[in-house]
């Protein structure tokens, strides 16, 4: 049992009753009438935390729906998950909002739902953030699109400091892009087109994380790319700030390189770039600047992917690779240890967003997941209705072979 909130690590048998975790030991005895499941073998931690997914629903849901999401989520061994606002129509109301969070209420997981900060996402009004916490938002985002307009940003993380809710921001300066998805440099000169500099995430990260010292929110800077994003956080935490930063497995797995190999596959906003802020990132994961594990997953039918890189969409599938590709690029080399990919993927989510899940302990919701960190699987065919990814067919390490959700078997191997 690895439960990063105690420290724990060590052999436990788990007792739940009607949803709950009741009792943790060693050698519990049996009691007449329970259901014994004998994981031996396996290791159980809390069920995995998303902090940024699009359930393309409503409106998109060719790509992806609530419930082939909530269906890809239990596979990837995620119990909780936070929906982005850019749906169509936008998460921008209470009708909006309400309809999706009682279509979810019928699914095996626990899906929360952000709502937008602006108005049909144009930055340019902000939206009624009081009557949204009331109604059941856990957050705010515009995500997919920046807040370019200073003073709106710093007026929205004020009014979100007042609730106690997290601001979640896309970091990319428009004015420095010609083709999105694609980092400015080599690969890009290969392809032959005008990418997305660094820098249109930088200046962005840069003049948020002041916003956020002098605001006092509690920010978030999502799927951070750059070294130099990494290193203004950094420095924005030594500042008292209450700043936080989503990396996703993509960014700590992939360079630019991959779309010569991928395509379309490994085009994503913001893009791979080079092998240094990818090493920037993973130092940012092993030193507290990063956070959160995030997938951003980002469903698209394949023919939206089959077209020519510049006009095909960004982002991919990541629910269901997550945990492993954590295993894979962050444990098995040595960069973290089993229990701080964890805790960037349970309790930390978690707190952020100010859930009752991500530990195991007495009177705690029994959302669990049970995987082999040591056993070798290939991904090729997916819960998602989409399969937009390019890790398909790579030999992982960490299988997921149960997700546990109030009690409830949600998904097995």
């Amino acid at each position: 049992l690895i439960d990063p909130t105690t420290k724990t690590n060590e052999f436990m048998d788990i007792r739940i009753e009607n949803g709950i975790i009741t009792k943790i030991a060693k050698d519990l005895t049996s009691e007449t009438g329970e259901e014994i499941l004998d994981l031996s073998g396996l290791t159980i931690a809390p069920g995995l935390i998303d902090t940024h997914v699009h359930f393309r629903d409503p409106g998109l849901t060719y790509k992806e729906d609530i419930h082939t999401g909530s269906l890809a989520a239990a596979k990837g061994g995620f119990t909780s998950v936070i929906c982005m606002a850019n749906t169509k129509p936008t998460v921008d109301s209470v009708d909006t909002l309400s309809d999706i969070l009682n279509r979810a209420k019928v699914e095996n997981i626990h899906i929360y739902q952000t709502a937008s900060v602006s108005y049909g996402l144009n930055g340019e009004k902000m939206t009624d953030f009081d009557a949204l916490a009331d109604a059941g938002a856990c957050g705010f985002t515009d995500d997919g699109i920046p807040l370019l307009n200073a003073t709106f940003c710093y007026e929205a993380m004020q009014k979100a400091a007042a609730l106690h809710m997290p601001i979640s921001l896309h970091e990319e300066d428009k004015a420095f892009i010609t083709n999105n998805g694609i980092n400015a440099g080599e690969t890009s000169a290969q392809l032959g087109v005008i990418g997305s500099p660094a820098i249109a995430e930088e200046v962005m990260v840069a003049r948020d994380c002041m916003l956020a010292l002098r605001s006092g929110a509690t920010v978030v800077i999502q799927h951070i790319s750059s070294g130099n994003s990494v290193e203004l956080v950094r420095t924005a935490k030594k500042l008292g700030a209450d700043i936080h930063a989503e990396a996703t497995p993509h960014h700590f797995t992939l360079t630019e390189g991959a779309l010569l190999e991928h395509g379309t596959l490994a085009k994503m906003n913001p893009p791979l770039r080079t092998e240094k802020d990818r090493l920037a990132i993973i130092q940012g994961l092993c030193d507290g600047t990063i956070d959160i594990i995030a997938t951003d997953h980002a469903p698209h039918s394949a023919e939206e992917k089959s077209r020519p890189i510049p006009s095909a969409p960004s982002g991919i599938i990541g629910l269901e690779t997550s945990l492993a590709l954590g295993i894979t690029s962050l444990v098995r080399p040595g960069h973290l240890t089993l229990n701080q990919l964890l805790e960037k993927m349970t309790v930390n989510p978690a707190h952020l967003y100010h859930l009752p899940s991500g530990k195991l302990e007495p009177g705690a919701p029994a959302d669990l997941v049970l995987f082999d960190p040591n056993e070798k699987w290939i991904p090729t065919e997916y819960h998602s209705k989409s399969c937009n990814s390019p890790f398909t067919g790579w030999e992982l390490y960490g299988k997921v072979k149960r997700t546990i959700c109030a009690g409830k078997t949600v998904y097995t191997d």
